[in-house]
């Protein structure tokens, strides 16, 4: 009943605002497609692109439906842009997300899927190491610096492999476009923490890390280490408001504390936009830049973060166009994080490489047909291995466990901080939980699931037994076999074994061959034995001024008399060459 209700307030409230945009003469829904195409026409030929990424992000936003907190600056964007409602992630964890991010392809096809690559190694018992991926494989970064972006990254990674030195102009506490050439285009990440799962610990305070900071000549900000005090910390929402409980939590005043938290994290979060959109716009760059909003997967609470239900996955995104194009519009396409690398590319007019297997959504190279399924993956968190595979549509998901005799909920240390976490296990062991809030913590779980994802959000219902879903069932699974055949995913591959395969059969991590030089006629040409390997540069002046990024060797190129050339080479998973000099 209760499930019942939270549903049908959400639906109203979303139905709401979609009259409110109507009724003030709003351009009226329209499919991917044909969105795509005006976009195309009226776009910028090499737009400015800026990412407003937060963490652990569902849709507790007034543009998705959810009034608890306002949010003027993710409003705005909203009134001003277009609402993918369905956007999901691969994972429902940061770094496999962001690796899917970033080279458009699925974490689980690269080595990446296992939340940490590079630690809990004590545990574990297993080597640290990183993705990877095929050998012509860049960071999406990378290739709009090959095509003349600016590329700036403020400031978290977190790819399950280290960067190369390539891929960005600057990824630091400071990157902004303003330390970009005059008129370059350029890619500008922001990603703000304020929202990630850690603030919902005790003690309650908001980080002292600031994003909105960047260089301005010898005067640079030093941003505070470590949290603010909650007596320190804005309060955004008053902390007796009453709050939806999703029905796997209990309505307790711990829980409610936590989803305070959460809200007023979301409030310091668009706070924190609102002053990077104010920067945008005193630099008259609103208008040619290309904005996205969203969030690295799906929300922080309990039954949220990890988990490949919905409520794991799915994460808000608005894009706002240059000159409010097609405002205040919902595109309800499927999209996976896998698609973003291509649709960058897309938007600047460059063609997607083979290798990514996204699809853009916008741009001159958009799909032909809309996405009909998302896929997503689960196996190691930290120091606990779970294998699980999910395919959905629009409306129904399937879910394929590889380890059915173990249960779902898996003590991951680090969500056990949360204090909500801490009360339902505590509630579960006193046998306190009812039928639905205990299912996450039951000794084992079926080997596959089949929701109804509009009718059940919350993906309590299995329906698997249900022979009035078995063609639904029977299309999901096919679609399963195919989707892990394609990408060549073994589930059941151990760790070990994996690791093995990524290192062609060695037992330590490979390295990038050292780059060679070679001087003809005054031109300067860079090589590297290693397969798929990308050349970084720097020129050293005469006065030993070196230069802050690293430049992408892509040709010969003349070296200037009394300077000095230090070069190295990077394959992403390989250990980077060492660094050689010419003078």
């Amino acid at each position: 009943m209760f499930n019942s209700i939270l549903i049908l307030r959400k639906l109203a409230i979303f139905s709401i605002c979609c009259l409110v945009l109507l009724s003030c003469q709003t351009q009226t829904k329209s499919s991917g497609l044909e969105k795509n195409k005006a976009v195309e026409e009226n776009l910028p030929q090499r737009p400015n692109i800026l990412w407003f990424v937060t963490e652990d992000m569902g849709d507790y936003i007034p543009p998705f439906g959810d009034s608890i907190i306002t949010t003027p600056n993710l409003s705005r964007l909203a009134r001003e842009g277009v609402r993918y409602p369905n956007l999901f992630s691969t994972s429902g964890v940061c770094a496999p997300s962001r690796a899917a991010i970033i080279t458009g392809m699925y974490p689980s096809s690269i080595g990446a899927n296992h939340m940490r690559t590079t630690s809990y190694t004590e545990v574990t018992g297993l080597p640290s190491y990183g993705a990877v991926p095929p050998p012509e494989t860049r960071m999406v970064s990378e290739l709009l610096r090959r095509n003349g972006y600016y590329c700036s990254n403020n400031y978290k990674e977190d790819y399950q492999f280290k960067a190369p030195e390539t891929a960005w102009d600057e990824s630091n506490p400071f990157a902004h476009w303003r330390n970009r050439s005059e008129g370059q285009p350029f890619f500008s990440v922001f990603n703000f923490s304020e929202t990630h799962e850690s603030g919902l610990f005790e003690p309650y305070g908001h980080r002292k890390m600031e994003t909105r900071y960047y260089h301005a000549g010898d005067s640079i900000y030093k941003p505070g280490s470590g949290r603010m005090t909650e007596q320190e910390t804005t309060v955004h929402l008053p902390k007796d408001t009453e709050f939806d409980i999703p029905p796997y939590l209990q309505d307790t005043e711990t829980v409610r504390r936590d989803m305070w938290k959460m809200y007023n994290n979301i409030a310091e979060m668009d706070k924190q936009i609102g002053a990077v959109l104010k920067q945008l716009e005193e630099d008259g760059l609103l208008e040619n830049t290309v904005i996205f909003f969203y969030g690295d997967h799906g929300g922080p609470l309990p039954r949220q973060k990890r988990l490949i239900y919905d409520s794991g996955l799915n994460t808000p995104m608005i894009i706002r166009f240059p000159n409010k194009l097609h405002a205040e519009t919902i595109d309800d396409e499927l999209i996976s994080f896998i698609d973003f690398a291509p649709t960058l590319l897309s938007l600047i007019g460059v063609t997607p490489p083979d290798y990514m297997q996204g699809k853009a959504f916008l741009g001159d190279f958009k799909a032909e047909k809309e996405r009909k399924y998302i896929h997503a993956a689960a196996d190691r968190f930290d120091a606990i291995t779970d294998v699980i595979r999910a395919v959905r549509d629009k409306r129904f998901k399937y879910i394929r466990n590889y380890r059915p005799e173990q249960r779902y909920y898996l003590p991951v240390e680090y969500r056990e901080r949360i204090p909500t976490m801490k009360e339902l296990l505590q509630l579960q062991n006193e046998g306190k939980l009812n039928a639905i809030q205990s299912q996450w913590f039951r000794e084992n779980k079926d080997s596959e699931e089949l929701f109804d994802c509009l009718a059940d959000p919350h993906e309590l219902n299995n329906l698997v037994e249900n022979t009035d879903y078995k063609g639904k069932l029977e299309e999901l699974r096919t679609e399963m076999d195919r989707w892990l055949t394609a990408i060549n995913d073994q589930p059941n591959l151990p760790e070990r074994e994996l690791i093995t395969r990524l290192w062609n059969g060695e037992q330590t991590q490979p390295e990038t061959s050292k780059p060679t030089v070679t001087a003809s006629e005054g031109n300067i040409t860079l090589s590297c034995d290693t397969k798929g390997a990308s050349i970084g540069y720097k020129i050293v002046s005469k006065n030993g001024k070196v230069p802050k990024a690293w430049s992408i060797y892509q040709g010969p190129f003349m070296l200037p008399e009394g300077t000095k050339l230090v070069a190295q080479a990077y394959r992403i998973g390989f250990k980077p060459s060492e660094v050689v000099q010419k003078m």
